[in-house]
Order: structure tokens, then C-alpha cells, then sequence
């Protein structure tokens, strides 16, 4: 196990670090991670998983602050598509393939779907089940949803036939389960799309399945396909379905499309449903990107629905940049505490619209009226240039509770993979400054030899804590544990006699506010 900590790029230029006023979080580096899926814990906020392919698990208990990175294992292989859920009991979930047989070929490949679970976001996972074995079919593309006000789990993926296949007697279809056990055991698979599509795994596949559970035992779902983009409805816990997919909107272009840079792109749809008391309890959302307006104009899209998925309004356009830029791989979710939209997908606004320029920013999306208008911001702190020769996953993610907002999403630096997260900052997004908690700072001496002295204003009572870095964001040493101290001037006598001389970064906590001040240890 490995422990993986903060890192605030406060060594950027200024005018990188204005891009984006939410602290990014580098999550890890570890074994070339892409696809990424993050969960909060609505009871604990400061508790998060995350996932990446194809055998990455991250968990924090401070808010995303800190994460520590594992291997996750089974006894039938880990092979991506990792999804990750929590109940109300703060266990959380990572659903995930298998490939029993380890090449990419017939079967036994992706031939189930497996369950790990963990009771806290603090300790590791265990395998727990599996679903949808029904040799030799292969299983691909799975999400779950959980119903919090039973803990049901709903889950939605993709059979083939053969996957790959480009053979007109192989198909694809939609199948649904659910467990009511906390992920022992799950009903029998039952298929949702009358309609099937191909099975090459391209836009006349049918793929995209992602459930959201309603208010009152609904369980709703959408997915991409040859007719365009398409929903279901069960209105009694998944019991029953209609007979026959209803068609939201078509999808020109298809949802297998072609974006510079990155190895494969798509724009399947993200099924989510309000069931916070807020105003839109009980809307229905359906997000996409697609390029109807031109293969080099990709956009975001919301449709939406009020009457239970009975009708579904135009496509709304998301991103409010001019045409002519790429928008991609967007995910979008709920905030179950306000109602509010939260969405995060790849963006290529601010560079110039030739191929050859593959700049990348990742930007977030927010709508407080229900979907009908969006604020847009830039998450990320410094544009990335992705490589077509290396896969890049084929999603990205984003968590809400309560106005803690935390997305998760892939960085790619020449061939090197990373997962990022950012602490994003609804007082800024308000326009609203908020209240420091520290109001002043002096470090002194700087170099130092034996101590760091910290003198700080604190307007109220609040943990602090310090440790020290280098200039990398690596963790070297913890210099004061947390406490509590009072309101008005503090010292803080931080040792670093045994420090080895060079340049550090000191990072102070205080509450939930970070400072970081560079400072000299010579001897």
C-alpha cells in the first residue's frame, strides 16, 4: 500500500494557476491509470472512493484531500470498467470485468461482472458476488446505482454475443439486475432493450446503460444504440418494464466518434434522476456529447424530462463556448441534498481548432434551475497534449453531496497517465469570497537551521496542523500533529533540525483551508 498526498500546483506560473480557481489534487501515477469513477459518502463527506483500470483503488477520508492507492484483486481477475457506489450505511461498492483467461479472444473473456465491497472508505475491498455469467456471452460496460432509500443496488450493462464480432448473426442487448442484500445475491438478468444492435462495439452497438433510481421504487434508464438515444422505465423497483425502449433523441454522428489526440472517444449517455425535496424532485436527466454539429465541433447535451420519461425536451447544449471546439467525455450527477446539476467533461475552448493542436483542459458544468441554463468553469490547472498510440479510458466522473464536489478524470503528460480530482469551490462559483480561516501568516526563519516559527491569526477556534514537502508535493515529514487552537495569535515551533538541507514546501492546515509557504532548511 502506498500513501499518496496532496499536491497543489503552487510551483506553476501565475498564469497557469489562474485557470482554475479549485486546487487540483493529484490522486496517482500508479500503474498507468485511466477510466476513472469517484463516490462520496453522503453521510461522511469526507469519505471517497475512486477507481481506474485496470486494477486501481483510491480511498480519502479528508475530503479528497489525501488519497491512499491499493491493488484491487479477485478471484476471477480484474479487468476495468471499474464503477464505484456507497449505501447509506457508508459501505462502499466497486463493480468492475473479468477476464478469467487473461488474453482479449473468446471465451471465458469478460464472461461476468464482479462485486467488491468495503464497510469503510478506509479499509480495502473484498470480493463480495458476481453477475451476469452466461457463457459464452460476454458481460461489458456496466453501472450501478443504489436506491438510498432501501439500499437496493440497480445495475445496467451491455451482452454480446460476441463481443467484436462483425458477423450479423452476434448482437448486443441491455440487461438489468438488482441485489436487495447489499451485493450478495441478484435477481436473474433480465433483458430491457427490445431493440438489439451489433456486435462490433461501434455506434450500432447498443451500450451506455447507466440506471438512476427515482423517488418512489422508478428505476429509469437510457443507453445509446442504432436508433439513436433511447430510455426505459420500470416504475416498480425493476419488476417489471415497458415492453418497447422509447426513443429521446437521435444522435447524429453516432456515439463512436473521432476527437485529435485521443485513441478512442464516444459520447454515451449518463441516466440521473432528482430525488432531493428540492423544486425538480423527481426530474429525469439524460447528458451526451455528440458531434450533430460537425466532427470538429463535439458538444455536451442535456434532455430532460418531468413527466417520468413520457416526453423529453430538446437536447440542451451544455458547454456556452462558440462553435467550433471539442467537448468529451462528459459525466453528469445529482447533488441529493440541493438538486443541483454537477457535470465535468474534456475541453478544448481556449486553443485553436486545428487537428494538430490537441491542448486539453478539463472544465466543469453546473446548473441550479433544473437544467435550463448552465455556469461553466475550468477545473483543471495546466492544459495537457493526450497521445492517440495510448488509451485514455473511456470516461471520466463526478461526485456530489451537499455542495462538496469532487470529479475525477484522467491527465495524460507525453505517455504518462495520471488520475486528478479538484476541491472545487461553490463560495468562488457564487461569486461569494469566503471566510478565511487564517487570516494571517508570517514563517520565519527562512533559511532556518533548527526551527520553523509560524505566527498566525485564527478569527475563530480551529484544527491546525503542518507538514512538510518537497518541492515535487512529496510528503517528507509531519512537523505538528492536529490541534486545536483557539481564536487570536498562535506560534507554532516547528522542528527541522533533522530535515536534510534544500528548498521544502510547508503546508498548513487549518479546518478545511490550505496554506503553503516555500521555505529554506540549511545546516
Amino acid at each position: 500500500m502506498k500513501q499518496l498526498f496532496l499536491l497543489v500546483l503552487f510551483l506553476l506560473p501565475l498564469s497557469l494557476l489562474a485557470q482554475s480557481p479549485h486546487p487540483n489534487v493529484l490522486v496517482s501515477t500508479q500503474n498507468r491509470p485511466n477510466e476513472t469513477a469517484i463516490c462520496i459518502n453522503p453521510k461522511n463527506t469526507n469519505e471517497l472512493v475512486a477507481g481506474a483500470n485496470l486494477n486501481n483503488q483510491y480511498s480519502s477520508t479528508d475530503g479528497g484531500r489525501t488519497w491512499t492507492w491499493r491493488t484491487l484483486t479477485s478471484p476471477y481477475s480484474v479487468y476495468g470498467d471499474p464503477c464505484v457506489a456507497v449505501d447509506t450505511t457508508g459501505a462502499f461498492y466497486y463493480f468492475h470485468l473479468s477476464n478469467p483467461s487473461g488474453v482479449f479472444g473468446p471465451f471465458p473473456f469478460i464472461d461476468r461482472l464482479l462485486v467488491q465491497r468495503t464497510a469503510s472508505a478506509g479499509a480495502p475491498f473484498a470480493y463480495r458476488s458476481f453477475f451476469g455469467l452466461n457463457p459464452p456471452k460476454q458481460q461489458d460496460k456496466e453501472w450501478v446505482n443504489v436506491d438510498r432509500r432501501t439500499n437496493t443496488l440497480y445495475a445496467t450493462w451491455s451482452e454480446f454475443d460476441t463481443y467484436g464480432s462483425l458477423s450479423a448473426r452476434d448482437s448486443s442487448r441491455i440487461l438489468f439486475t438488482k441485489s436487495v442484500d447489499q451485493g450478495l445475491t441478484w435477481t436473474a438478468p433480465r433483458r430491457i432493450s427490445k431493440q438489439g444492435g451489433d456486435a462490433v462495439d461501434e455506434d450500432n452497438t447498443v451500450e451506455g446503460a447507466v440506471p438512476a433510481a427515482g423517488p418512489n421504487n422508478e428505476v429509469y434508464c437510457a443507453w445509446a444504440g442504432p436508433q439513436g438515444i433511447v430510455f426505459n422505465r420500470s416504475l416498480d423497483a425493476g419488476a417489471t418494464w415497458l415492453p418497447r425502449e422509447r426513443l429521446i433523441v437521435a444522435q447524429p454522428g453516432g456515439w463512436d466518434f473521432a476527437v485529435p489526440g485521443i485513441y478512442r472517444a464516444n459520447g454515451l449517455p449518463i441516466t440521473a434522476c432528482d430525488v432531493s425535496r428540492g423544486p425538480h424532485r423527481g426530474t429525469i436527466y439524460v447528458n451526451w456529447s455528440d458531434q450533430r454539429n460537425g466532427p470538429s465541433d463535439t458538444d455536451v447535451w442535456l434532455a430532460r424530462s418531468t413527466d417520468g420519461g413520457t416526453t423529453w425536451s430538446a437536447p440542451i447544449r451544455v458547454n456556452n463556448d462558440p462553435p467550433g471546439r471539442q467537448q468529451f467525455f462528459t459525466w453528469m450527477t445529482v447533488d441529493q441534498a440541493t438538486g443541483h446539476l454537477w457535470f465535468v467533461f474534456y475541453d478544448r475552448r481556449n486553443y485553436t481548432a486545428a487537428p494538430a493542436d490537441v491542448r486539453t483542459d478539463v472544465y466543469g458544468a453546473r446548473s441550479t434551475d433544473g437544467g435550463l441554463t448552465f455556469q461553466n468553469f475550468r477545473l483543471s490547472q495546466s492544459p495537457f497534449s493526450p497521445s492517440e498510440t495510448e488509451f485514455f479510458g473511456d470516461y471520466s466522473n463526478i461526485t456530489a453531496h451537499n455542495n462538496v464536489v469532487r470529479p475525477v478524470w484522467t491527465r495524460m503528460d507525453g505517455t504518462q497517465t495520471s488520475v486528478w480530482t479538484a476541491l472545487i469551490d461553490v463560495n468562488v462559483l457564487a461569486g461569494r469570497k469566503a471566510q478565511p480561516l487564517v487570516e494571517q501568516i508570517q514563517v520565519y526563519p527562512t533559511p532556518a537551521t533548527s526551527y520553523l516559527n509560524v505566527a498566525l491569526q485564527l478569527p475563530a477556534p480551529q484544527v491546525v496542523s503542518a507538514e512538510l514537502r518537497n518541492l515535487d508535493g512529496r510528503f517528507v515529514r509531519t512537523l505538528a500533529a492536529p490541534e486545536l487552537l483557539g481564536a487570536g495569535a498562535r506560534q507554532l515551533r516547528l522542528p527541522v533540525a533533522d530535515v536534510a538541507a534544500g528548498a521544502y514546501v510547508l503546508t498548513l492546515q487549518a479546518g478545511q483551508q490550505l496554506e503553503h509557504r516555500k521555505v529554506m532548511v540549511l545546516h
